[in-house]
């Protein structure tokens, strides 16, 4: 299953720059790197990147996270992915631009 991260550009590029990463400042506060499934990612996108332009969605394929990868209840009690390690560049299958059309996020056809 391929797992979703929203970053900005920034977060981004300090991964790529790094090679890991504990997340945006909410990861971090959290203790874990939020993530979301292919179907919880545009209210993610929504609820938390209303109106941010210049983010990156992270195509992380879940079979890569092993053990780190825990399902916990969160929003309305759906169960989101959380990893609990740094993410690494090398669990990022691929990355594109999210871009922002009239207040909305465009996520990839097909992938959500």
């Amino acid at each position: 299953m391929t797992l979703f991260k929203i970053f900005r550009g920034d977060e981004w590029a300090a991964l790529r720059a790094a090679k890991t990463s504990a997340g945006a400042p909410v990861d971090i506060a959290d203790g874990y790197v939020h993530l979301s499934t292919p179907g919880q990612a545009p209210e993610t996108a929504a609820r938390h990147f209303a109106g941010e332009d210049g983010l990156m969605l992270l195509g992380i394929e879940a079979d890569r996270l092993g053990d780190a990868l825990k399902w916990e209840p969160s929003r309305g009690g759906d169960l989101f992915p959380h990893l609990y390690r740094d993410l690494r560049l090398s669990d990022v299958a691929w990355a594109q631009p999210l871009p922002l059309l009239a207040g909305i996020h465009q996520f990839p056809v097909g992938a959500v």
